[in-house]
């Protein structure tokens, strides 16, 4: 074993040097195992108060390079040897930094180190050039087990490739509130069954293949319009309807066998009437509800500690105190860790904190790293990566999930798909975030490549009505407008609908009759609401390289359409509405 004393930087500049590691690193591929009793129950023994409360605090890194001087590793080397925290977060990076960071961070810590990440859409959610998958609400859209099962297997098989062992997917939130602001997409849907089937193929793909599935977020973040990294939305549906909504899907993923669950920082009065208690730290939702009621027997985690959901009424120390005495096993992202843990450290021994309540959780952790095979090998080896990460089949498979997705809603007059030779069509290219001016430019682009004489424009959140009125001026005489929507789903931006300019305008154009006017969604599904009157509309979930090229291969009739609505569309289309449609070119 390398000496503790040397320092992450040292170790990552040690692994870059000699291209292998001391303790010998597994070359086939990983699956969760039953932990070794004997190593957990040696382990626990021997650690010290201040070891055992590490185990339960998780920390962010970024897996992109840094110089061996970097306060930055310093700063993480520290809470890892002095701190001895138990974990860390991946957030942003690239594949072969971050695999040798894992690999360093591994060698510094005397106990193996849990890392998890947020792949809810595969690897590429986080990993630049990493297998991108479509959102989960894409699925429900095509329905199909066998390719949520496949997201959840290449997404096990390429983090595992980089040391990650731990993903916080899938959400299994029911989207019952088209105003949701940070759930919407994220979701598979609004029914509870189809959440419930998806959900558990992806988990089985996950931890059939080596890495442990988090459901989230516990008790249910579906019905709300508001986001709780802002403040502590409040859930006001009864008892009866929680049971038939938000929790079936829970109740379903724990008794198919995920291994974590992820809290909200919601107020559910039904469930806990505390006023203001997020659920987070609610011993009756997470120990009553959740480990009694459920029968849930693996990692209880919290959703990140430093979101407005709990920092708005709790300091760092005290919410992670009510966490752990709530039944909460990993605190993740509280802020200042040294501090809380120390703070943990000292309720501990002043008798506020059950030494049992410790103890459980840190078995549980102990027996989750032994159950991945990490107290036998806790390295990942370089040179694998190369294959093992984004190889073609991967990537065919995450374009076929895209495609299968897209859901053709409104086709009046069979508008769609486009003719080919036809030269008056203009393409509006309409982003509602600052600074996205050219969200649309690759589906612009696709699209001239089938007709090199359409019209293309462009405007965001931060372009003047002037802007539009001139484009829109400029486009007169054509036959057919196509818009293409963009409202990014991002933490802490309060919304995911369109920019009141740009409903209005596509508004103002499906009123005149004509041109023909054909919306496309690279997000919300809900988009529609807003301008019902016009001639087409088509859902593809996402804005990507992938659903820009898939996009216009659809209206061009490239390919089949066969998507399903996995949310109704209020006072317009019920769930599973969609309308097929064949391929017509060749």
């Amino acid at each position: 074993m390398i000496k503790r004393q040397w320092s992450v930087a040292a170790v990552a500049a040690f692994f870059l040097a000699s291209g292998c590691a001391r303790v010998p690193a597994p070359s086939a591929a990983p699956r969760l195992v039953p932990a070794d009793a004997g190593w957990v129950t040696k382990t626990l023994r021997k650690m010290a108060l201040e070891e055992k409360i590490g185990q339960m605090i998780a920390v962010r890194f970024t897996g992109a390079f840094r110089n061996a001087d970097s306060e930055y590793l310093k700063n993480l080397e520290s809470l890892i040897v002095k701190t001895k925290i138990g974990g860390l977060i991946l957030f942003g990076g690239e594949v072969y930094e971050t695999a040798e960071l894992t690999n360093a961070f591994q060698k510094v810590a005397r106990i193996p180190l849990l890392f998890a990440s947020d792949l809810e859409r595969g690897a590429g959610n986080q990993l630049t050039n990493a297998t991108l998958f479509p959102p989960l609400m894409s699925l429900g859209a095509s329905g199909s087990e066998e390719q949520a099962y496949e997201m959840g297997r290449i997404t096990a098989l390429e983090g595992r490739a980089m040391g990650i062992h731990m993903t916080y997917a899938p959400v299994v939130d029911v989207n019952i509130n088209p105003e949701n602001p940070i759930i919407n997409t994220r979701s598979v849907g609004e029914d509870p069954a189809l959440v419930s089937r998806i959900a558990r193929a992806f988990i089985r793909g996950c931890q059939e293949n080596g890495m442990i599935a988090t459901a989230k977020h516990f008790p249910g973040h579906g019905d709300t319009a508001q986001d709780s990294h802002l403040l502590l939305p409040t859930i006001t549906a009864d008892l009866d309807r929680l049971e038939r909504v938000e929790l079936a899907p829970f109740k379903d993923v724990v008794n198919a066998g995920v291994r974590a669950v992820m809290t909200s920082h919601l107020f559910v009065p039904a469930l806990d009437p505390t006023p203001n208690l997020p659920a987070t730290l609610s011993p009756a939702i997470l120990t009553d509800l959740l480990r009694t009621k459920l029968g849930f027997r693996g990692l209880i985690v919290t959703d990140a500690m430093e979101m407005a959901g709990i920092t708005s009424s709790f300091s760092p120390e005290e919410a992670a105190l009510r966490a752990v005495l709530a039944g909460v096993d990993i605190i993740l992202l509280p802020p200042e860790p040294a501090r809380v843990a120390e703070y943990l450290v000292t309720a501990a021994r002043e008798g506020k904190i059950p030494a049992r309540r410790i103890d459980d959780s840190v078995r549980r952790i102990l027996e989750a790293k032994a159950g991945l095979g990490l107290d036998r090998n806790r390295l990942v080896r370089i040179e694998d990566i190369r294959r093992k990460v984004a190889p073609r089949p991967f990537l065919d498979q995450a374009y076929q999930t895209f495609e299968s997705a897209v859901t053709l809603v409104k086709n009046e007059g069979d508008l769609l798909p486009l003719a080919g030779a036809d030269p008056k069509i203009a393409v509006f290219s309409l982003s509602s975030d600052q600074g996205d001016y050219f969200a649309g430019r690759a589906f612009v682009a696709e699209m001239k490549k089938r007709n090199p004489e359409i019209l293309g424009f462009f405007a965001d959140a931060d372009t003047g009505q002037e802007e539009l009125d001139a484009d829109v001026a400029r486009s007169a005489g054509v036959d057919t407008v196509v818009f293409a929507l963009f409202s990014r789903l991002t933490s802490s931006k309060g919304s995911v609908d369109l920019e009141p300019k740009h409903a209005a305008l596509v508004q103002k154009l499906a009123a005149a009759g004509r041109p023909a006017v054909v919306a496309v969604s690279f997000g919300s599904p809900y988009f529609l609401r807003h301008f019902p009157g016009i001639a087409a509309y088509v859902c593809v979930y996402r804005n990507t390289p992938e659903t820009q090229q898939i996009a216009a291969r659809a209206l061009f009739g490239e390919m089949d359409i066969n998507g399903k609505l996995p949310v109704s569309l209020p006072g317009l289309f019920p769930i599973g509405h969609g309308i097929p449609l064949k391929k017509t070119a060749k």
